[in-house]
């Protein structure tokens, strides 16, 4: 997969735009791309660039199936309500509850729990083989991530996880 994955805290005026616009993928993109991405607020993104893939797989069950594995975990990536209708770009919205309660899950995720499950946990269809090159990219990927939902989850924010295909 070429896709960059980004997650970006906003605050309940964006997120009510992406609600209002859920379905119409052209005004998505359009919000996202003009509206938050134009942004690019430091403070209020994380970048996990390709290793969202991965990341997603081991928080979940392995695979890319945004309806399986255990809450809170597997709600980093797909969690919250998906707003698109079309397959080639995730645009996938947590509301404030959502987002404290992956905040308060993400800390348990050490490098020895991500790294049992990154070799354990078979991933179908995963475009990468699993290596130890893999896996610290993931890791290195993952690193600020719970500080990034710890701060969302303390400034009240919706969070908003983009992805293209």
């Amino acid at each position: 997969m070429g896709c960059l994955g980004v997650h970006f805290a906003v605050d309940e005026g964006v997120a009510r735009r992406l609600l209002a616009a859920a379905g119409d993928d052209e005004k998505l993109v359009e919000i996202v791309q003009e509206d938050i991405e134009e942004a690019w607020d430091e403070e209020q993104l994380f970048q996990s660039d390709k290793a969202w893939d991965a990341l997603h797989r081991c928080l979940s069950n392995g695979t890319l199936n945004v309806q399986e594995g255990r809450p809170p975990l597997n709600q980093c990536f797909f969690g919250g309500r998906i707003l698109n209708e079309e397959a080639d770009y995730f645009v996938v919205l947590l509301d404030p509850a959502q987002v404290k309660e992956v905040a308060s899950a993400l800390p348990a995720v050490t490098e020895a729990w991500l790294r049992d499950r990154y070799f354990s946990v078979e991933f179908p269809d995963y475009q990468v083989d699993k290596s130890e090159t893999d896996f610290q990219y993931c890791w290195s990927s993952f690193q600020g991530l719970p500080e990034f939902f710890s701060r969302a989850a303390r400034e009240g924010r919706w969070v908003v996880f983009t992805v293209d295909q």
